[in-house]
């Protein structure tokens, strides 16, 4: 099998089952660890070395939605607690409205890249 597509995404087929998933916006290395122990692989198979039926399984369990936040789902939540914020006047909720860090960074020099959004 040469590619192996999950939820919008194409995980490269000489990666090791345990190193793809991370390429999913929202599976990071310990959710990566967790589908692999679920799937019953070993940590040095490759993903086009695994079968059909653990290729599937694996679709099912990242994409279901139950135990992992991918893709859209992750950028509408991230967007949902960015508008939480700002009717309720929150310092952070201010500070994306106007386009300015958000973490203690100056503003004096530098932040260019959170001033050229607006």
């Amino acid at each position: 099998m040469s590619h192996l597509l999950v939820p919008g995404t194409r995980l490269v087929p000489n990666e090791r089952v345990r190193i793809a998933p991370t390429e999913i916006f929202g599976i990071g290395p310990k959710e990566a660890t967790q589908v692999r122990y679920r799937l019953g692989l070993s940590e040095n198979v490759k993903v086009n070395e695994s079968t059909k039926y653990q290729i599937d399984r694996l679709e099912r369990i990242i994409g279901q939605g139950q135990n992992y936040v991918v893709r859209w789902e992750l950028e509408r939540v991230k967007r949902a607690d960015i508008e939480r914020l700002i009717p309720i006047s929150r310092y952070r909720g201010i500070r994306h409205q106007d386009g300015l860090p958000l973490r203690g960074q100056r503003t004096h020099t530098n932040a260019r890249t959170c001033r050229r959004k607006s």
